[in-house]
């Protein structure tokens, strides 16, 4: 039985009648049988109601609110307050005609009625018989129709049967009126002092939860009996459900846990959230499900991501999972899923852009152009992978940043330097608490788009540690076959990098795993000349510190010679990065005198440079006399470019020692001891005395003594170093050389010829000594870089004897060294 019927007929009695008015009592024997004497009209107004149906005897409050209906109502109050009530069979018609309305109802007698602030009518009717509609009259401004009776089978007087469901139904009204907490315990005195089985029969039925349709059934069924019997069956169907329900509630009650009254508790504070303004569960749920709509993913991904989101939705949003879930969404969302910006295949343009941005550099720009050829050729944006390799300070990096300009794509940057947790590539599981996808689908993420150029700076400084190799984790992403389904521990599903665009930078090739390397295309980036380094000042490094410190260029002027002057004097490197923080004092010392008002020289000369940057300090780049014995010039390589060395070698008495000094590596002692045994071995040939190797000492060191080296390139200088010292001849002025030497005198190439080359330039040294097969790495070389220079090519120790050592003997030769 519904709660509402008894609290609406409560209201509507209790606040709307007047103070005087007579409360409606409840139909007795009596009163039943005067009503069912009395006469019906033969022609009624028929006002519908859309969801209730009206019982005879039953009193029911009705609001009317289409302009019919109340034009209805006020007429019948009028005159003689009766009129049929139907049912409708479709609640939502608006506006019903004969078809929408069920031909049986009832006729109502209208006890008051009463305006509401609201400008609805409310009504309280009484049913009083039922009845059909025989024909209909009018349809304006209301129906109007003939009636007949519908007359009711009674059962007979003292009918066990029907006495007994009587009964049942009394007993099961209270039972329900006592277990629904809804109904109103006053309910229960009202079933017992009805004393008409019919009108219990109606009331009960009129009160019960059913539908509209299932009240009408209740209400054309002609026998009393009939009817008494399917309102019980109703009334036990609802005891069950009641029953039912208030065992679960109290199952519930006693196994409730703390969870679930935090549960109870966070629904209260979402409650106070949404009060407040806030954005509830519910709504982020909601607001996630349509951002999923907008994703270009595929169907896996998507059923992954419903999948996920329904996981979301079951937990407690006060436990930690909850948030790690909820950054796990939406990281799913975030990432830009089969989305990819357009290429722009312009290769004139890319080709402006490399030479605006980077002046000199054309063998690697050349490079660069073919590979975007490429690409513009095979139209599957799958990308090549390349490693920019050099020192530092040569626009690697930058070089990366074109790139992304010209293709008109999306620019990322990872520094790889010092990583040693392989969860930085490959992310950590989400089950643990602050887990993080890796920095490759961050910075993807990052990007917006799945084909951006991805910068992978100094790969070469990756290292181990017990948390994983990260290098070895690289070779998934850099792997073409492999990288259209990287797996991340986070993501927990396969990510397409086969779009993008890897560039790696490194230093040294040589601290680059094998498999990482075979995977990437090798472009050496090498140093620059010092004409070059000038041209880069002059249209780079020089404008933007004069716009870094709010300059203009009318207000600091450097000469092309005193450029060359802080190249020379003040770095050495094969870069620009320390030139440009040279540049950098310079204008700083401008902008100082600017600001205090201060009078200084617009254009910069050499006291000024000196003045600023102090007396130069790269001399020992110079190249040094050939009066000393046993002195020789080395070409050497390092991770800042070319160098030259020094190799010096000096002998005393003794018992035919050899010591070598000057932080050296284990390859270049063995190189020094390979030399001495070499000469020992052809002492004749050089005109040497074999005693000497026994009676005396040799010492060779290499000046710089805090600087580590390392390698075999300075095996020829080593063996000329000790001949001259043996024979006590000078070596060839402004010479320098570089080569690998074997025990049987073969000389062997060595790499690093350019960046030797430019340090061989900036030493002003006139002739260099290369193996045969550099010969190669010079005809790479430009041939401004070389101009100046003459090269001697050997296959043998013996050529480079020839032509390093003179006839002339130094200064306070010792003349016992040699054989007489």
């Amino acid at each position: 039985m519904g709660a509402s019927k008894f609290s609406n007929f409560d209201n509507m009695s209790l606040h709307t009648f007047d103070e005087d008015a007579e409360l409606i009592p409840l139909l007795t024997a009596e009163d039943e049988e005067q009503m069912n004497s009395e006469t019906l009209p033969e022609t009624l107004p028929i006002l519908p109601l859309r969801n209730t149906v009206l019982f005879p005897g039953v009193v029911i409050p009705i609001t009317a609110g289409r302009d019919k209906s109340i034009n209805l109502i006020k007429d019948a109050n009028n005159g003689s307050k009766v009129i049929g009530v139907v049912s409708q069979k479709d609640e939502t018609t608006e506006n019903p005609d004969i078809d929408d309305i069920n031909t049986l109802g009832t006729v109502a007698k209208i006890l008051r009625v009463l305006q509401m602030p609201d400008g609805n009518t409310t009504v309280i009717i009484q049913g009083k018989k039922r009845f059909e509609i025989a024909e209909v009259l009018t349809k304006k401004p209301y129906l109007t129709a003939t009636i007949r009776e519908t007359k009711e089978k009674r059962p007979k007087e003292g009918d066990k049967e029907f006495s007994a469901i009587i009964d049942n139904i009394k007993e099961l009204a209270l039972k329900i009126i006592k277990i629904n907490p809804n109904i109103p315990s006053e309910a229960s005195f009202a079933i017992q002092n009805i004393q008409s089985n019919s009108f219990l029969i109606n009331f009960v039925s009129s009160n019960l939860n059913l539908s509209v349709e299932e009240k009408q059934d209740l209400l054309e069924i002609n026998s009393l009996k009939d009817r008494a019997l399917a309102t019980l069956k109703y009334m036990d169907m609802e005891l069950q459900k009641l029953e039912l329900k208030n065992v679960i509630h109290s199952k519930v009650r006693s196994d409730m846990d703390q969870q679930q009254r935090e549960y109870f508790l966070h629904q209260q504070m979402k409650t106070i959230q949404e009060e407040l303004g806030g954005v509830s569960y519910d709504e982020e749920i909601q607001e996630m499900r349509v951002r999923a709509k907008k994703k270009k993913w595929n169907k896996k991904v998507a059923e992954y991501f419903e999948k996920e989101l329904a996981k979301m939705q079951r937990m407690n949003p006060q436990v930690a999972e909850y948030s790690i879930q909820r950054n796990y969404l939406d990281l799913l969302l975030d990432l830009p899923w089969n989305e990819y910006s357009k290429d722009k295949f312009d290769l004139k343009r890319a080709q402006k852009i490399l030479d605006r941005d980077h002046y000199g550099l054309e063998d690697v720009k050349r490079r660069i152009i073919e590979y975007l050829a490429v690409l513009k050729l095979r139209n599957d944006m799958k990308s090549p992978i390349l490693c920019l390799y050099g020192p530092p300070g040569v626009g690697k990096t930058s070089l990366g940043k074109s790139v992304a300009e010209a293709l008109g794509r999306e620019y990322v940057r990872m520094s790889l330097g010092g990583l040693r947790d392989e969860a930085e590539i490959r992310g950590h599981r989400k089950t643990y608490i602050g887990a993080m996808p890796g920095r490759i689908i961050q910075s993807i993420k990052k990007a917006g788009t799945s084909n951006p150029v991805f910068i992978l700076d100094e790969i070469d400084k990756l290292s181990n540690s017990n948390q994983g190799d990260p290098s070895s984790a690289m070779l998934e992403v850099l792997d073409p076959e492999q990288n259209n389904d990287f797996h991340d521990n986070f993501l927990e599903l396969g990510y397409d990098l086969s779009k993008v665009m890897f560039i790696a930078t490194a230093n040294n090739l040589s601290n680059i795993q094998p498999a990482l390397l075979d995977r990437m295309e090798i472009i050496n980036v090498t140093g620059y000349t010092i004409e070059e380094k000038v041209e880069i000042a002059k249209r780079h490094l020089l404008p933007k510190q004069l716009k870094e410190h709010g300059l203009l260029s009318k207000h600091l002027k450097i000469g092309k010679l005193q450029m060359e002057k802080i190249v020379e004097g003040y770095t050495r490197e094969s870069g620009v990065r320390s030139l440009e923080k040279q540049i950098a004092k310079m204008v700083r010392y401008a902008a100082k005198s600017i600001a205090i008002e201060e009078e200084y020289e617009v254009r910069v000369s050499n006291d000024d440079i000196e003045k600023v940057l102090g007396p130069p300090r790269m001399e020992r780049d110079k190249y040094e006399n050939n009066e000393v014995a046993g002195v020789v010039t080395g070409l050497a390589w390092t991770s800042v470019g070319g160098d030259i060395l020094f190799i010096e070698s000096i002998i005393s008495k003794g018992k035919g020692d050899l010591n070598i000094t000057g932080n050296l590596g284990k390859v270049m002692k063995e190189s020094a001891t390979i030399a001495m045994e070499y000469i020992k071995a052809n002492a004749d040939r050089f005109d040497i005395d074999p005693d000497v190797f026994s009676k005396y000492n040799v010492h060779i060191h290499v000046p710089e003594g805090a600087t580590p080296k390392d390698g075999p390139s300075a095996g020829i200088t080593m063996l000329t170093s000790l001949v001259s010292l043996f024979t006590q001849r000078r070596v060839k002025k402004s010479l320098a050389m570089t080569g690998e030497i074997t025990l049987r005198g073969k000389v062997l190439p060595v790499g690093g010829i350019k960046e030797k080359i430019l340090a061989a330039k900036r030493a002003r040294i006139k002739e260099i000594i290369l193996c045969k097969d550099n010969e190669k790495d010079i005809l790479e070389i430009k041939p401004e870089y070389l101009k100046g220079l003459t090269f001697h090519y050997v296959t043998d120790m013996h050529e480079v004897i020839e032509l390093a050592i003179t006839d002339e003997k130094v200064k306070n030769a010792k003349a016992f060294l040699s054989t007489p």
